[in-house]
């Protein structure tokens, strides 16, 4: 009886030892996707900031992450993809809350609450070496205000009809592509007190803008 028990039990922590590892593995995986992910993010933010976009290959970048050239290829399939991966992420989120918005929302609480979003624990680090990046390469920059194209169509149309406009009235989109140049100045910004006084100021702006567009606003300040 004893050793039929002893061989049940055996079995048991046997068939568990073979389950664990199996249960545990696509987390390790993933997190070590992720870890190779940002490795590469940061190598290449440091080296476009250093030596500029053009300048550096992705051989060089998969050096400074300690990663093979093809493993770089794999999760990014351009230079460009790299340099935008984190902006190009916080767009499409953007992207979709305002597309997404309650029937009840205005944009600028959406805008708001996306805002909060983006303002979650981040590496401050990647924020310099992104600002850093931008500042040194004006195509990247130029490549970051078309990412936000999505985005401003869809502020564009949620603007209209917050404010009843008719379709093609230029007044909405004007104060999209406003709000998304101020957006892409608090993306270098770093979670603190100075981007919450920035994003309380592009708030702000963004609110008397869209008021300013109101029919009812500019019959009055358009009247002799």
């Amino acid at each position: 009886m004893q050793i039929c028990v002893w061989m049940y039990t055996r079995s048991m922590t046997e068939r568990a030892a073979h389950r664990d590892p199996a249960a545990t593995e696509p987390g390790l995986r993933e997190r070590s996707k992720a870890r190779r992910k940002e490795a590469i993010i940061r190598a290449a933010y440091r080296l476009f900031a250093e030596r500029g976009y053009d300048a550096t290959t992705v051989a060089d970048i998969a050096a400074a992450a300690e990663v093979a050239p093809r493993t770089v290829t794999m999760y990014f399939p351009s230079k460009q993809d790299i340099a935008l991966s984190r902006f190009g992420q916080a767009a499409d989120e953007l992207t979709a809350v305002l597309h997404h918005r309650g029937p009840d929302e205005t944009v600028t609480e959406v805008v708001h609450r996306w805002l909060l979003e983006d303002a979650r624990p981040a590496d401050h680090e990647i924020k310099r070496l992104s600002k850093q990046m931008f500042a040194a390469n004006p195509e990247l920059n130029a490549l970051r205000n078309a990412r936000m194209s999505a985005a401003i169509d869809e502020g564009a149309k949620a603007v209209a009809v917050q404010i009843g406009a008719a379709p093609g009235d230029p007044g909405p989109r004007i104060a999209a592509v406003a709000a998304a140049a101020v957006l892409i100045e608090l993306t270098d910004i770093p979670p603190g007190p100075e981007r919450d006084e920035a994003a309380a100021t592009a708030l702000r702006f963004l609110g008397a803008g869209i008021s300013a567009l109101h029919p009812s606003d500019r019959a009055v300040t358009t009247a002799p």
